[in-house]
């Protein structure tokens, strides 16, 4: 690539090389195991979940068209992240190329906002389950969904799109490691030569606001919710309602507590090693994409029972 022309900056880089775990050597393989089960257990459990909603058509409702598009954004972030991971551990393979290392740069902030988006969709749809029954089916619908989907995807590309092309038009001095093993916006802007300060505020801002806004939505509809569960008199619905949206809740509270942690390390950086906001930036891409099709899926007892149905029929 070539460098200042006509007033536009460009990386003089081709490609860059992602240094990961460099004061841990020891321990990379036996970080490998755990990985590598959490990449199939999320590939596994996402899969059957998507392939039960696809084949039985007693799924074919919004509550679990939204749990597909939340499995689908699942699997891709996994395959995005832990991949390229495992293969930097078992063979060395550090080199990824430059537009390969935006590119992830997008999908890891894009999706990821995705994800928080889905999350806040579906705390509004159990909300409404639970809160307003008797309007649930006129509020969530089919061309709910569609449109759901439609600003999940509308809105977090078009405000996470900024922050790989900010990053992508920095000067890179010929300076390629990348203390990372995956392509983080800090990570990557960190060896450029030109100011930075707008590409930081701006992943800081987007950070704060979209995922701090859905959050607080969130904690808002479950709050509504356990508010007109106490009020249930019929037997076992308290029960019933509280282990859906309490399993449900327990997930996002510690998707966010991963995060806040993830952004601690960050902060106090000089008091923790360099690799534990590393290791906790990848196992934030796979351990909810395993425990979402659980948590949201299999224990769900219509999916339970799609499940084997389908079973009998392979049968």
């Amino acid at each position: 690539m070539t460098s200042h022309q006509n007033g536009t900056i460009s990386s003089e880089v081709s490609d860059f090389l992602l240094n990961c775990f460099v004061r841990s050597h020891t321990w990379q393989l036996w970080l490998s195991l755990p990985l590598s089960l959490l990449l199939f257990l999320a590939m596994v459990a996402n899969s059957v979940l998507l392939i039960t909603i696809w084949l039985e058509a007693s799924l074919h409702e919004p509550m679990y068209y939204l749990l597909s598009i939340l499995s689908l954004l699942d699997i891709i972030l996994s395959l995005t992240v832990i991949p390229k991971v495992l293969a930097i551990i078992w063979f060395d393979l550090k080199s990824i190329s430059f537009y390969a290392c935006f590119l992830q740069m997008f999908i890891m902030n894009g999706f990821f906002a995705m994800e928080s988006c889905t999350f806040m969709v579906m705390a509004y749809d159990r909300y409404v389950a639970i809160c307003h029954p008797l309007r649930y089916p006129t509020i969530i619908t089919d061309q709910f969904v569609v449109k759901a989907a439609v600003f999940i995807l509308a809105r977090s590309s078009i405000v996470t799109m900024p922050i790989p092309i900010l990053s992508s038009r920095l000067h890179y001095c010929g300076r390629k490691v990348i203390e990372n093993c995956i392509c983080t916006n800090m990570s990557v802007s960190r060896l450029s030569c030109d100011d930075v300060t707008i590409n930081r505020l701006y992943q800081f801002a987007i950070g704060w606001t979209v995922l701090g806004s859905d959050l607080i939505l969130i904690f808002l509809s479950y709050t509504l919710i356990l508010r007109a569960v106490l009020r249930l008199k019929a037997e076992g619905a308290v029960a019933k309602a509280l282990s859906t949206c309490g399993s449900h809740f327990i997930l996002i509270l510690f998707f966010s507590t991963i995060l806040l942690v993830f952004v601690l390390t960050l902060v106090v950086k000089k008091k923790v090693s360099p690799d534990v906001p590393v290791l906790l930036n990848i196992l934030h891409h796979v351990i909810f994409s395993a425990l979402n099709p659980i948590v949201y899926g299999v224990r769900t007892q219509e999916i339970k029972q799609g499940i084997q149905r389908l079973l009998k029929k392979g049968c």
